[in-house]
């Protein structure tokens, strides 16, 4: 007999894992919205040194983690979750949250875990669909609303369509929100939106409760394979709760000391965002040449449609062969489109003339 499990498992989707993980180094992997920049050696240098003391659990309450990121925000440290990266405090919410006759509403195509927190809660999951620019419609978001609603989850900029609404729009989404509900807003990508100063959000925290702000260590600062994630929240309970349903010691040494070493040099954050610009611009020129119009980005990727007579799958298998990752938009909600992350100069002119080959 075979083993039964919950049928919460039958549920759940499998996350769409990006392939070329045992590929030969000079594949360009531009799947994942990884940063093609490495961790700075001052960086390295932290997580080894934390590493040498291994023997030990790290601190549980991510004491100096929480510290330094509390006198970059200006937030206190007792709204600010830590997290073995954003998904792991997404899922935690889903814990703390959800459960059988809730409702969780989010937008689609976006973020392939929010999925996940509905399935395994057995809560209802509203997927309102985006606009004809590929961004958040807030409005009919807004009118899901219901006394059932525990969470809204607003991806912003949007992963997978890399389209980013105002922060003027965000504000306004803010105010119609009960404050029974809490609302995540996911900055993953922040640091690369154009639209708006990245932290004007921040101020929105004094007035909304509710309010979590989900960030990352993952894309700007390089560390995608040290898994950190945090969250500013406006009051205290959301972090409260989230430590009550996960395990301890949830991030580990070598990433709170390479996290703490991160936020030290944010002038190479400027200088990874204007590459990512620079990438941005000249992709979206390429695409253009080849008569596709990308999604206007504010991200670290682009987005775009397919021509009408290509095949995804054998385009996905071309640029493969050409030595190209990308990601499929079959898989994150939209067939027939593309999620291609930013390289190096050289990755991106790689997957250009790659694209041109083969649609």
């Amino acid at each position: 007999m075979a083993i039964e499990f919950s049928a919460r498992i039958r549920r759940i989707p499998s996350y769409p894992v990006a392939d070329g993980y045992s590929l030969p180094a000079d594949v360009a992997m531009l799947a994942s919205n990884e940063s093609p920049d490495p961790p700075l050696r001052q960086v390295v240098e932290a997580a080894s040194r934390a590493i040498a003391g291994a023997n030990r659990y790290p601190d549980p309450s991510n004491s100096m983690l929480k510290r330094a990121l509390g006198n970059r925000y200006e937030v206190p440290t007792s709204r600010i979750a830590i997290g073995n990266g954003s998904c792991d405090i997404l899922l935690a919410a889903g814990e703390a949250l959800l459960e059988p006759g809730a409702e969780l509403v989010y937008a689609w195509p976006s973020f392939s875990v929010y999925p996940h927190l509905a399935a395994a809660s057995g809560a209802r999951a509203i997927t309102v669909g985006l606009d004809d620019d590929h961004c958040h419609d807030l409005d009919a978001m807004a009118a899901e609303i219901t006394v059932a609603t525990r969470l809204v989850i607003v991806c912003n900029p949007n992963n997978p369509t890399s389209t980013a609404v105002p922060f003027a729009d965000i504000a306004a989404f803010a105010e119609n929100v009960p404050r029974h509900v809490a609302l995540i807003v996911d900055e993953a990508y922040c640091e690369f939106n154009l639209l708006d100063d990245p932290n004007d959000t921040l101020d929105l925290l004094a007035r909304h409760p509710n309010l979590v702000l989900l960030r990352t260590f993952s894309k700007i600062y390089g560390l995608a394979g040290l898994r950190v994630g945090f969250a500013l929240c406006g009051s205290e309970d959301f972090p409260r709760a989230v430590e009550q349903v996960r395990q301890p010691f949830y991030c580990n040494a070598a990433a709170q000391g390479a996290a703490i070493e991160a936020l030290k040099h944010q002038d190479a954050v400027a200088e990874r965002v204007e590459r990512a610009i620079v990438a941005r611009v000249e992709v979206e020129a390429g695409l253009n040449a080849l008569g596709i119009e990308p999604a206007p980005s504010q991200a670290n990727f682009c987005w775009f449609d397919l021509p009408e007579d290509s095949d995804e799958a054998q385009v996905v298998k071309g640029l493969a062969e050409r030595g190209v990752l990308v990601r499929a938009g079959a898989a994150l909600g939209r067939p027939g489109a593309l999620r291609v992350t930013y390289g190096t100069p050289a990755q991106n002119v790689r997957f250009l003339d790659a694209l041109g080959e083969v649609v």
